[in-house]
């Protein structure tokens, strides 16, 4: 007798390549699989504004990539003796502004360039609960810990997200047409106002993506990361202590999924050497003896100069570059 309900996604193998450039956009989860990403030598830019949760900022955010538009002096403002954005996550607030400014500006070039010319947008849904600034009516994506009453607080609809995630998708068309756009929704619960809301809010996001996809069925996916830890491994041993986020095996199990989803053999292959790599250059050795240090970071080189070798295009990631451009 089975005692579990495994998930079947659809085979979608040879979606992505490994030597294809990324990008991660929405929930904390996107850092996870980001990351993953990142360790496996793949070209990836991962939520260059921070994290974002509902899809309205998310395709905010998408908007202001595609066309660059610069933050503003006039958009930041000080609390709790740093500069904040209502656009971005609080990783980017700076006790000085002009620096605010320049990483959030820096963040928005980059994002530009990356998705010009990435083949895949990886796009995670956190919740439906959207936030708006009561002076403004602006759609926050993040409430840096401003009073609540300076907020209103209600769930976007269905039709709400349908069509915001549907405008997003034809922007990004027109903007790289041949970007592969896969929609997946955070198993992170967010529980702050009830796991009744939390369930409303899932189904929310889960329906919408289905509704753009039916739309959009040439250049849309979804992978189930939501129905992975709820579905198959339907434990609290798969999360964390604060029973909120997924736990590092549940992420594992689930980027492990992912690859055997949407990665070819070849890109499969590439991806458990470059994480080898990538192992040994977190390695330090446990010795003072000199020599042996040396000899260590000397073999280091060359066996990422072979990998280079082998795979040209991880040239670009910047560890990589560091290391063979040392004389």
């Amino acid at each position: 007798m089975d005692f579990r309900t495994t998930i079947h996604i659809a085979d979608n193998m040879g979606l992505l390549h490994h030597s294809d450039k990324v990008m991660m956009l929405g929930s904390c989860f996107s850092d996870n699989i980001g990351g993953k990403l990142r360790q496996s030598l793949i070209n990836v830019n991962i939520n260059p504004f921070g994290t974002l949760y509902n899809p309205m900022s998310i395709a905010d955010s998408v908007d202001r990539i595609i066309d660059a538009e610069p933050e503003c002096g006039m958009h930041l403002f000080q609390s709790s003796g740093v500069w904040n954005s209502y656009h971005f996550h609080s990783r980017y607030s700076y006790p000085d502004k002009a620096v605010t400014l320049d990483k959030m500006n820096a963040q928005i070039s980059a994002a530009h360039r990356h998705l010009q010319s990435c083949q895949a947008l990886i796009v995670t849904l956190g919740t439906a609960v959207v936030y708006r600034l009561k002076d403004t009516n602006q759609v926050v994506a993040n409430c840096h810990k401003v009073p609540q009453h300076n907020f209103t607080r209600r769930m976007a609809t269905t039709d709400e997200i349908t069509a915001t995630l549907s405008r997003m998708v034809e922007r990004l068309q027109e903007f790289n047409p041949s970007l592969r756009i896969i929609f997946t929704v955070s198993p992170i619960r967010h529980i702050a106002d009830g796991l009744e809301v939390n369930s409303l809010s899932k189904a929310s996001l889960r329906v919408a993506i289905a509704n753009v996809n039916r739309a959009y069925r040439q250049s849309t996916f979804y992978f189930p990361a939501f129905e992975i830890v709820n579905d198959d491994l339907r434990d609290y041993r798969f999360y964390a202590t604060d029973m909120v986020h997924p736990s590092e095996v549940a992420i594992q199990y689930i980027w492990q999924t992912f690859q055997a989803a949407y990665f070819d053999d070849a890109s499969s292959q590439a991806i458990a050497r470059c994480e080898r790599v990538m192992k040994r250059l977190a390695h330090k050795p446990l010795t003072a003896n000199r020599e042996i240090i040396e000899r260590f970071y000397a073999d280091t080189k060359t066996v990422v100069e072979n990998l280079v070798k082998e795979y040209p295009y991880i040239s670009s990631i910047k560890e990589i570059n560091d290391l063979i451009s040392e004389q």
